[in-house]
């Protein structure tokens, strides 16, 4: 008992004194940029990851954290190329695959990653009850889709583990880009035992995930920071350098990051217009990168929902201009107005896609749109209500937004209600429908055309907008059945007029990022495919190693 209540204050007061002190010093030292000696750096992410279980994510701040953590059978290394994985060696056939694992792969307890842990997390995926948004990144394995469907077991999927090291691939149809998908995190590995122990918490804390890639999760306090630790047990660890990766921020604006990059609080930050000049103005060295994805407006095609009739969509395409949008709406350096979905970037039989293929271009006037608004009142016969757009909470989302509001508004005298959401309910929203008009984006998942291909497709349950066109089905069934590339380009071709002539979305442009970055972390790749920044073969350089660069 305490002699008296003084001596309980003080002892109390001291007692917070001290926890707050070591909290201090905790945050302090893991908001350094970079440390040498520890080889730590700290980052910040947009928002804390929604999901972590690959099997079901599909976000790309999941993504990012996955790819550093988790490992398929093959991965994208730091020049941007595929690269071996978890498989050594692997053979490509018209009819399947066969992927040899190496031997001394390991989960972060120090158990083999086995065949029968890509069997029983690529059977899960299609299992219907697991409800996975990308369950059709599997559908060229043999009766997925038709599992998905709940005409068939998961043990009919054409995956066998011949024995724990051999891992055989069975095709629906020839799949020229299938080494491709094998480096998404959909395809990743899950321990079935390890999986069953944890039930409905599996991922939902950094204790109920298994790891067996370049770094695990140490940490993680929901809603306030996120510590990535080098994997000790990760097979190539020799060419990991960093020990650890602190992100003590979410949910953090581009100006706030801009401002922590700025007090050397974090090593590397993306920049948006708010930031370009004053990087400018100080000398700091930017690097620009073209990420591939493809930013659209998407319509609700849902019955009841205004979006739903063409000719409304056919307006505010008539109104919307993609190159105003690239550089004056967002005005970052780097990015491509665009009519189609499909990239820049993405191959063709002899050239690329687009160069073979240029999008066309749809009438764009004040009088054509209201010509379109017309016949859309007359189909419906009631006036148009508020239109809801469901949008992000950044910066730049808000500039695309209000643009699109003031053009419907001066226009076509519609009205424009913006709902701001953040990262998880926004998909949340959109699973369910509850828009008229979404802001979102794709980016590439493998290295095809059929990547943003079939987003649109009416089984994908990523075709937020739920388009329905048999014409357009039967183009991705087309390209999907055969390896000839002639074939398979013109396919993509009948698509990509179906959906400027549809507008299920309206395309504005292809995204870049251009990077501040601190000049003793070096390493960081970019890359269209794979995650991106990549910080897997990333380093921390000596300070005297500047200095000496400089002098």
């Amino acid at each position: 008992m305490w002699r008296n209540l003084e001596s309980a204050r003080y002892f109390v007061a001291t007692i917070t004194v001290v926890i707050s002190l070591a909290a201090w010093v905790e945050r302090t030292c893991a908001e350094t940029a970079v440390d040498f000696d520890r080889q730590r750096i700290t980052i910040t992410l947009a928002n804390e990851p929604p999901n972590l279980n690959s099997m079901e994510t599909m976000d790309q701040t999941s993504g990012f954290v996955l790819a550093h953590v988790m490992e398929g059978l093959l991965q994208y290394d730091a020049r941007g190329e595929l690269a071996a994985g978890v498989a050594e060696r692997w053979e490509l056939r018209a009819d399947g695959a066969t992927f040899w694992l190496r031997r001394n792969a390991r989960w972060s307890d120090g158990k083999p990653v086995t065949a029968h842990d890509f069997v029983f997390a690529w059977r899960r995926i299609v299992t219907p009850a697991t409800a996975s948004h990308y369950a059709g990144i599997l559908f060229p394995i043999k009766n997925a889709q038709r599992i998905s469907r709940g005409e068939l077991p998961p043990t009919a999927m054409g995956v066998h583990a011949t024995d724990d090291f051999r891992l055989d691939v069975e095709f629906e149809r020839p799949c020229p880009y299938f080494l491709g998908l094998t480096a998404y995190f959909i395809y990743d590995p899950v321990r079935e035992d390890f999986f069953n122990s944890r039930g409905p918490r599996y991922a939902a804390e950094a204790g109920d995930m298994i790891y067996n890639g370049a770094f695990t999760i140490s940490r993680w306090v929901h809603g306030a920071r996120m510590t990535l630790q080098k994997n000790p047990h990760y097979w190539n660890r020799a060419q990991v350098h960093l020990q650890q990766i602190d992100i003590p921020y979410f949910a953090i604006d581009p100006v706030s990051a801009y401002n922590l990059f700025k007090n050397e609080n974090i090593a590397l930050t993306i920049l948006e217009t708010e930031g370009l000049d004053d990087a400018l103005a100080r000398g700091y060295p930017m690097t620009r990168h073209r990420t591939g994805a493809m930013f659209y407006f998407e319509f609700n095609q849902r019955a009841g929902r205004a979006t739903a009739n063409r000719a409304l969509r056919k307006a505010i395409q008539a109104l919307l201009d993609p190159e105003s949008m690239a550089s004056r709406v967002v005005g970052v350096p780097g990015l491509l107005a665009t009519e189609s979905m499909f990239p820049h970037y993405l191959r063709g039989v002899q050239r690329t896609f687009r160069e073979e293929y240029p999008p066309p271009v749809p009438v764009r006037s004040v009088p054509a749109a209201r010509a379109w608004l017309a016949q859309a009142q007359i189909e419906m016969g009631a006036p148009l209500p508020t239109l809801i757009l469901l949008t992000r909470e950044d910066p730049r989302a808000a500039r695309e937004a209000e643009y699109l509001q003031q053009l419907l508004q001066k226009g076509l005298g519609l009205q424009l209600r913006i709902e701001r959401q953040n990262t998880k309910q926004r998909y949340a929203k959109m699973a369910r429908g509850e828009f008229d008009i979404v802001l979102t984006g794709w980016g590439p998942d493998y290295d095809d055309p059929m990547t943003f291909g079939d987003v649109f497709a009416s089984w994908n349950e990523n075709n937020r907008g739920q388009y329905r066109n048999p014409a357009y089905d039967r183009w991705v069934e087309i390209a999907n059945a055969t390896a000839d590339q002639a074939q398979r380009m013109h396919a993509f071709a009948q698509m990509q007029q179906l959906l400027i002539d549809d507008a299920p979305i309206l395309p504005t442009y292809e995204n870049s990022k251009v990077y501040v970055q601190h000049p003793r972390l070096q390493g960081v790749a970019h890359s269209v495919f794979g995650v991106d920044p990549d910080l897997r073969y990333a380093r921390v350089l000596p300070e005297r190693s500047l200095q000496n660069a400089t002098r």
